[in-house]
């Protein structure tokens, strides 16, 4: 911590695709979306196993999106399993994105699946159902961008549902006091999705993509859940 400033440690666990590395690789984003007046940040690349050495080498946690699935057999995914369950038991203040979002519930007893309906891309709109930990009006209506396929499809015990939309309805999490978790990418604008589209999107089918596409031009709500995650990480360390 410098400055006063709590330090953000980021657990990257995936990264931008190579042409679009000046719009941000996934750490950056996050930079811009919590705020360099807020926060210090520093980067521990989970994706190649790099770890911290305990839950209080940073005053909160942020784990990242990536083009990985949580279930994959990769080496770095069980040792991040175990870090997130201290993170938890120590209390220490975590958020989760997308891929974050899935591998904390599947850390703490959730299950992950590559969902049989398929993609959610675009821009998407999220029902919130009120929670004291987080300042999110019940039934607040929030267009967010969603890019997955993966999804929760069993919430852990110690987990409860404060959003969700049509597509997904484990869309987001609180555990306990300290642990708030999103499947949109409310880091991602109109410009990343596009880029995501541009290299990505062979993945998906032609129907969504078009949708995808066409949602592109609508006005987000990023700087909201944006501000949620801020006070929700700020108001913990202070306690």
């Amino acid at each position: 911590m410098t400055d006063n400033k709590p330090l953000l440690g980021i657990l990257q666990c995936g990264e931008a695709p190579e042409s679009m590395e000046h719009l941000g690789d996934y750490d950056v984003l996050f930079h811009r979306l919590m705020g360099q007046d807020n926060f210090d940040f520093r980067t521990w690349r989970a994706l190649d196993g790099t770890l911290p050495d305990s839950p209080e080498a940073a005053n909160a946690w942020l784990l990242t999106g990536s083009r990985h699935g949580a279930y994959e057999a990769h080496d770095w995914i069980p040792p991040l399993e175990s870090f997130v369950r201290e993170v938890q038991a120590r209390g220490v203040p975590m958020l989760g994105i997308c891929f974050g979002h899935q591998l904390i519930a599947q850390a703490l007893g959730g299950r992950v699946e590559k969902f049989s309906e398929g993609w959610s891309v675009g821009r998407t709109s999220y029902r919130w159902l009120g929670d004291d930990a987080v300042n999110l009006a019940a039934d607040m209506d929030l267009p967010l961008m969603a890019w997955h396929q993966d999804q929760v499809v069993e919430a852990p015990p110690s987990a409860r549902t404060v959003g969700e939309s049509d597509f997904c309805k484990n869309a987001a999490f609180v555990y306990g006091d300290s642990t708030f978790t999103v499947q949109p990418h409310p880091e991602f604008d109109s410009k990343f999705v596009e880029g995501l589209i541009r290299t990505r999107g062979a993945l998906i089918p032609p129907d969504r993509l078009a949708a995808a596409t066409e949602s592109l031009e609508a006005p987000l709500k990023n700087d909201a859940i944006a501000e949620t995650m801020r006070r929700f990480v700020l108001d913990r360390i202070a306690r």
